[in-house]
């Protein structure tokens, strides 16, 4: 546990000084080699310092305690976080969430507690773009699915309508990746990117598959659930978009993808409600993904440390709990801003 106070212990910056040693690291992840990257675009990398702020209002008086959670980017094959800064008056640790090891900022204060709390983690990614179908020296790694991404999730069944509709979509597909292609096609075609009314963007795979209405947590939650009950692992990855025609500026929300694991592939990447909505990047969303995104965390019922009185459903926004109750007085702000390679 690498733990910090305030401004005094900034855990990571003495890892990666500022500065030449920065641009260094930056350069030597964006020439090391995009062996998966989409074809004509393979240099296609995006370094950008990353702004995760929140404000915590009006703590009631009386409170004894405040706790914070917040989700911190980590290093992968496809994103190099180069530099985090935590800015807080609070102290602070970072711990791993334990079902599928997420990084998290873990922020506490006791009694007598001011009325309000406001922090801020800066991350330095280098995030690149890459297509694992058909790209040369492309492994399947050491990052093998565990029993999590085959079993049932709180909102994402295995069995019923969501293993019906595997099976219709998947009639005729002889191998685990045909089946992948014929689960990502369904649920592409089936579903319509549609914020009104009421249930959307919980993951809850049940309704995408009565209604064929959500957002990017719908639709991939419907994809987790029918490939699992195909046997095929599956596992669910939340972060933000960068928008692709600026350089810098705020980000209004999250965005989420799933990932399915292919015996010989390794994890096939899908971005389904993104192919609904640009259906000239349809076949690049199936095995590939651009660089305009920083992953946070992965998977669902995600069981927080220190705990939090409940497992989440998923974590990418701030969870604050007032004497172990949720609190909803919190404000998120986030913004990017590329860096100069």
């Amino acid at each position: 546990m690498e733990e910090g106070e305030g401004l005094r212990r900034p855990a990571l910056r003495r890892t990666l000084a500022a500065g030449a040693a920065l641009a260094a690291a930056i350069a030597a992840w964006a020439g090391s080699g995009a062996a998966g990257g989409e074809p004509g675009a393979t240099s296609a990398t995006r370094t950008f310092r990353f702004t995760y702020s929140v404000a915590v209002r009006h703590i009631p008086a009386g409170a004894r305690r405040v706790s914070i959670w917040v989700p911190v980017p980590q290093s992968d094959k496809h994103q190099q976080v180069l530099d985090v800064v935590v800015h807080s008056p609070l102290k602070y640790a970072f711990t791993r969430e334990h079902r599928y090891g997420n990084r998290l900022l873990h922020l506490t204060a006791n009694a007598p507690l001011p009325d309000s709390i406001e922090l801020q983690l800066e991350a330095v990614v280098s995030r690149r773009a890459y297509r694992v179908l058909g790209a040369k020296g492309q492994a399947e790694g050491s990052d093998k699915p565990g029993p999590q991404d085959l079993g049932r999730d709180a909102m994402v069944p295995i069995d019923g309508k969501i293993a019906a509709a595997a099976q219709q979509a998947t009639a005729g597909a002889a191998t685990p990746l045909e089946k992948a292609r014929a689960i990502y096609e369904y649920v592409t075609s089936s579903m319509t990117y549609d914020k009104t009314g009421e249930g959307w963007g919980r993951g809850d795979a049940i309704r995408a598959c009565d209604v064929r209405r959500g957002n990017c947590t719908d639709f991939h939650s419907l994809i987790i659930g029918m490939a699992r009950s195909c046997g095929i692992p599956a596992r669910f990855v939340i972060g933000f978009p960068l928008p692709e025609d600026r350089k810098q500026g705020a980000i209004p929300g999250y965005h989420c993808w799933a990932e399915m694991y292919v015996e010989g592939v390794g994890w096939l990447p899908v971005d389904s409600s993104e192919a609904s909505k640009h259906p000239e990047k349809r076949e690049m969303f199936f095995g590939g993904l651009d660089a305009n995104r920083v992953a946070f965390t992965r998977g669902r019922d995600l069981q927080l440390e220190p705990p939090a009185s409940e497992r989440l459903n998923f974590l990418v926004y701030p969870r604050v709990e007032v004497d172990g109750v949720v609190f909803t007085g919190v404000a998120q702000r986030f913004s990017f801003a590329e860096v100069g390679t």
